[in-house]
């Protein structure tokens, strides 16, 4: 019976156990709400169902939380600028591809070489940030302030304030489908995206040192660490992975639209990782929970709009039920419940 006890108390207190029962929660809402939620059918060869949407939508989320994890635990700060990363990406990319032109229906430039020229102009933002908050010790959210207020001016800048328009099939594959596959092309970016950092940070030191910077910068320059360079290169491949999802989420409208691309993804990146159980103030870290809380809060925003709730009223819900999730996972309210638990236990054993 003891050892029953344990491996419950384990279970409970497992860092994914959190995020899965959040995201549990969230699916068995939709399944009382709509009881065919979970049916999966094919459609003039392409799959349809809300699962498939939930995880098709959710691909650049998942990508930027990606990079919001290490950025967080490298610098104990959030990088607020990368949906405006995206749309620099975006706008570069599109511009490259369309000549110069608002609309098109032929490429002025091989998309590999424009995709490219946008990912790196995305970590050209990454440098930028990562040399505020790592040599010059600017707070994080406050040094990526600049480029979350500034980097949609850019981007309007590049496509000189129109949405620049690509109507070529080619350029609709990243964000749509690869020939007769039934799978949304989004999805395999993302799945490519997590498996590549997953390795990096499995098969090198990276992991290691991200989670030693973000615990105690001054003890891990004392032991040879270059801080300022581990937390510089978070910096810069979060923006790299913005500059990938505002790719996606431009081949999807095959279009760079400054002022809607990336829109409010930046909050949703943060929370992702919150409720994946990661400590906002650096250190340790846990891809997957931000992965799980990233499809998590896609699926409560396809809830809200099933119940026909306009998209100006859904932040407002959506921050209700977070707070929520995120009260359910905080250290306190877990000790509270504890204490609530032994103080039973107590008055039990005494009657």
């Amino acid at each position: 019976m003891k050892q029953k006890s344990f491996s419950w108390q384990r279970l409970v207190h497992a860092r994914l156990f959190m995020p899965l029962v959040c995201l549990a929660v969230v699916l068995l809402a939709n399944v009382i709400r709509t009881p065919d939620f979970f049916k999966i059918s094919i459609n003039n060869g392409v799959l349809y169902g809300y699962l498939i949407d939930i995880i098709n939508r959710s691909s650049e989320l998942v990508i930027l939380a990606v990079g919001m994890t290490l950025a967080t635990a490298a610098s104990g700060g959030q990088d607020i600028s990368v949906g405006a990363v995206m749309a620099v990406s975006a706008a570069i990319c599109c511009q490259l591809l369309s000549g110069g032109e608002v609309s098109v229906t032929s490429l002025a430039a091989p998309i590999v070489l424009a995709a490219l020229a946008g990912v790196l102009a995305a970590g050209l933002c990454g440098a930028f940030n990562g040399f505020l908050v790592a040599k010059l010790h600017i707070q994080p959210m406050v040094a990526t302030l600049i480029l979350y207020t500034a980097g949609r001016g850019i981007a309007q800048l590049v496509t000189r304030g129109q949405i620049t328009y690509v109507r070529v099939d080619a350029y609709k594959v990243l964000g749509g489908y690869i020939g007769s596959c039934p799978i949304p092309t989004p999805v395999f970016v993302a799945l490519i995206v997590v498996i590549i950092m997953a390795v990096i940070l499995k098969k090198t030191a990276l992991g290691l040192y991200l989670e030693s910077v973000g615990n105690n910068g001054k003890a891990s320059r004392l032991v040879g660490l270059n801080s300022a360079l581990i937390c510089f290169m978070a910096y810069v491949i979060c923006s790299i992975l913005a500059g990938i999802a505002g790719l996606v989420a431009s081949s999807r409208i095959y279009s760079a639209d400054a002022n809607n691309i990336g829109l409010n993804l930046e909050m949703d990146a943060i929370l992702a990782v919150a409720l994946g159980g990661n400590n906002l103030g650096g250190g340790s870290f846990n891809l997957t929970g931000s992965i799980i809380g990233a499809y998590t809060i896609q699926a409560l925003t396809t809830t809200l709009y099933a119940m026909k709730v306009s998209a100006d009223q859904l932040p407002v819900y959506k921050a209700i039920v977070i707070v929520i999730i995120v009260i359910l996972q905080s250290p306190v309210f877990r000790s509270l419940i504890a204490g609530m638990k032994r103080k039973r236990a107590v008055t039990v054993d005494e009657k």
